[in-house]
């Protein structure tokens, strides 16, 4: 059985955007006047998990894994077939795919913190190159399935199993694609938000606060890749 002794604490930062998207859901709830459980626990797991993910932390799974299964159903009410097809199909399994894969990429037998590493130069054209074509092919797919967003479905899902797949891989280029996913997806639940969607606002609450943690996780993983280096102890 595997210990871990190593734990990685949270520091403020982490604090304020667990404690944020907490706030505001429960704001939210006051203001709307009634509560959305599934919407909130949706919300918060999400951002425990991508705080998490940024500090390097393995336990972020056992979050994404709540978070995913509850945002396939959600998106899925809203009519976001990419989204729910994503966190469905892809999204459930990686978060087993992902906790072996980091179990063996620890700095240590008993930490639960991963080594970042980095793309090659060469490899960042041909990720670059891939995004911008199967993102346009997914839209035209979408589009076909009378998907009302095609655009920004296809670009939030496409980018976002590339990112995942470069997540479990441990590559600092990850959070360039989430940066993007994060501000795409704001975009997308604030035109549902407009059309009615239940959920929508406490999406947009959780994608707001994806985008603040994917900004700085991109910053810890650039230098932490470059030093070669655990991420945050």
């Amino acid at each position: 059985m595997t210990h871990f002794r190593h734990i990685n604490t949270l520091k403020t930062f982490d604090w304020f955007l667990i404690g944020g998207v907490v706030f505001f859901s429960l704001l939210y709830s006051i203001l709307s006047g009634s509560f959305d459980a599934m919407g909130t626990i949706a919300g918060v797991t999400g951002v425990v998990c991508v705080v998490l993910v940024a500090k390097g932390n393995i336990f972020n799974y056992l979050f994404g894994l709540i978070n995913v299964t509850l945002y396939a159903w959600i998106s899925f009410k809203a009519e976001l077939y990419g989204d729910a097809l994503l966190n469905a199909l892809y999204y459930l399994p990686m978060q087993f795919a992902g906790w072996f894969t980091w179990m063996r990429k620890r700095s240590s037998e008993e930490s639960v913190t991963i080594i970042a590493r980095r793309l090659s130069r060469n490899q960042r054209y041909i990720l670059t190159a891939v995004s911008v074509v199967t993102v346009a092919a997914g839209a035209v797919f979408l589009d076909i399935l009378n998907d009302p967003q095609p655009v920004k479905d296809s670009a939030t899902t496409i980018l976002s199993i590339i990112a995942m797949f470069l997540m479990v891989k441990v590559y600092m280029e990850q959070w360039i694609l989430w940066v993007v996913v994060n501000v795409i997806s704001i975009m997308m639940w604030s035109v549902s938000y407009i059309e009615g969607e239940p959920h929508s606002m406490l999406m947009i609450i959780m994608w707001i606060f994806y985008l603040v943690n994917s900004v700085n996780g991109w910053i810890l993983w650039i230098k932490l890749s470059s030093n070669g280096q655990s991420v945050l102890k």
